[in-house]
């Protein structure tokens, strides 16, 4: 069954095409909600808000805005008030590696700081700049879909996504340069 026709159908009280529906999103609500976290437990929370909100709220979805974009506002508002309640602490995340393997451990720890590194940088952004970053770069949405997402002008999304871009330049410099984080 195409996206539109369970849409319709979980409008009009099937619960198995609401469900279908869900079960087809909840991967994306919860990579979302991560990104802009940057916590497990937060996102799993905020996932879980955003898919009880979209169940509930279903009925008022209407296809001017295509459904993800609808979705992907639904998850993002609720991780941005999550974000304002509770200001996020760093957390140190362990890295699983594979010290037996054929692959090159150096590197291997080298890739792993880089993506903390970023993640850190990312997280340092100013909440609204961090949503843009995160739908773009890691939903890859178009300028037109963050917009609506966020309900903001196309050119502040793109004044946004400009600034970011500059900060976590200026931000993980030190990669460009051959650095190493100590």
């Amino acid at each position: 069954m195409a996206e539109a026709e369970l849409i319709r159908a979980a409008q009009s009280g099937d619960r198995d095409a609401l469900i279908t529906l869900l079960r087809d999103i909840e991967q994306h609500v919860y990579r979302t909600a991560y990104y802009l976290l940057n916590n497990e437990q937060d996102a799993l929370d905020a996932s879980q808000e955003a898919l009880i909100r979209i169940y509930t709220k279903i009925q008022s979805y209407e296809e001017k805005a295509q459904f993800k974009t609808w979705v992907q506002r639904i998850v993002t508002n609720i991780c941005i008030d999550k974000f304002r309640r509770n200001r996020p602490v760093v957390s140190i995340e362990e890295h699983n590696l594979d010290f037996f393997g054929d692959q090159n451990v150096e590197r291997e720890v080298m890739s792993a700081y880089a993506a903390q590194d970023i993640r850190n940088a990312i997280d340092r952004l100013p909440e609204h700049h961090r949503a843009v970053v995160v739908l773009r770069y890691l939903q890859d949405f178009s300028y037109n879909e963050i917009a609506e997402s966020l309900n903001l002008p196309l050119n502040t999304v793109k004044s946004y996504l400009f600034r970011a871009r500059q900060q976590l330049q200026t931000t993980l410099q030190d990669y460009e340069k051959g650095g190493v984080r100590g």
